[in-house]
């Protein structure tokens, strides 16, 4: 199962340089090409391509789904690798995440209006519908996310 884990994540990680660290496909496409559950495409997804080393998914499911991979352009021994892996981590409490953001923007390595939409995305009430134990979870989840994005 490794090897076919494996060249998945080759083969989607080649196409991400061919098309500059942008890719869009279908999942079942992709299952279909290489002969594998749609689920074995999740779980390469879920475990070669996170936040943590530097990449976006959004997808959408039904007829006209689609899964979007984007790369971002985060050098190994750039600031927010460091961020990501070390500050950050799997899991981020309210304050520790908002102070992670009013210095990136002291930093002015992120605006005004970024930072206060990831503030208002990491508030608890923003979480309400999660379960306490999981909230810092979510909230490292969607911090790293959203630096992604702003990082692209």
């Amino acid at each position: 199962m490794s090897g076919l884990s494996n060249s998945i994540e080759n083969f989607l990680k080649e196409l991400l340089k061919e098309e500059g660290g942008l890719i869009e496909f279908g999942r079942n496409d992709l299952a279909i090409r290489f002969d594998c559950a749609p689920s074995q495409i999740n779980y390469v997804l879920k475990t070669r391509f996170t936040p943590a080393q530097g990449y976006f998914i959004e997808s959408r499911r039904g007829g006209s789904g689609y899964i979007k991979i984007i790369k971002a352009d985060i050098d190994e021994d750039t600031v927010f690798k460091d961020l990501l892996d070390k500050s950050i981590g799997d899991r981020i409490t309210k304050n520790k995440a908002q102070d992670i953001i009013k210095e990136l923007y002291n930093d002015e390595l992120i605006s005004k209006n970024e930072a206060l939409l990831m503030i208002h995305a990491t508030e608890d009430y923003a979480l309400s519908n999660v379960s306490m134990d999981l909230k810092n979870y979510v909230r490292s989840d969607i911090l790293k996310n959203m630096l992604l994005v702003f990082l692209r």
